[in-house]
């Protein structure tokens, strides 16, 4: 069993902990990982982009090759576009719908979410108004997660017991915040496959 994924997003946007979750959920499989980070100017609002490689067998390098990702998760549109030459022919797409304008020239969003809507296997979500509508406007990177736990070949609970790993020291009121963003986000793209 092989899974390549792509995260990426703007600095501030939680790449590092859907990245973490995902790891503690590999490793509750007894998966071998390899992870490659890129954050730039992420403190300022920067892109931030992780290779994530998950499998049963050893893992040669930690850089997803081109046309391979098995699933690109994005937590800002526009950032999604920017990886679609490593998705395979098979891969999700699993973006967030809401904006981060960081840049004077930002693309109209409706050309960008055009494009996303022209590839076969997309979800796109409004995290950002799902994790407020659930009372919780700061875990929409798990709504994200949530939205994007389908199509990686881990079981569920994998991804909630690395939430409680990852969280537990911030306490009960937050795990529990990010346990309902990840359920959720899961329930959104059950709704729309």
């Amino acid at each position: 069993m092989k899974i390549d994924i792509i995260l990426s997003g703007v600095g501030g946007q939680g790449i590092v902990s859907i990245a973490a979750t995902i790891g503690m959920a590999a490793i509750g499989e007894n998966l071998n990982l390899k992870q490659s980070e890129v954050h730039g100017m992420s403190q300022r609002g920067g892109a931030v982009q992780s290779n994530l490689r998950l499998s049963d067998r050893e893992i040669m390098s930690d850089l997803v090759p081109s046309g391979e990702a098995d699933l690109i998760l994005s937590v800002e549109p526009m950032e999604s576009l920017r990886y679609l030459p490593l998705l395979s022919e098979k891969g999700w797409l699993v973006t967030n719908t809401t904006p981060f304008v960081n840049i004077p020239n930002y693309p109209d969003i409706e050309e960008i979410m055009k494009e996303i809507r022209a590839i076969p296997n997309h979800v796109a979500i409004d995290a950002d108004k799902v994790a407020k509508d659930i009372g919780s406007p700061r875990s929409s990177n798990m709504v994200m997660l949530g939205a994007a736990s389908p199509f990686i070949n881990l079981p569920f609970e994998r991804f909630e017991e690395g939430i409680r790993r990852i969280f537990n020291r911030k306490g009960e009121e937050i795990v529990d915040a990010n346990l309902k963003a990840l359920h959720a986000g899961r329930e959104f793209a059950q709704n729309r496959k």
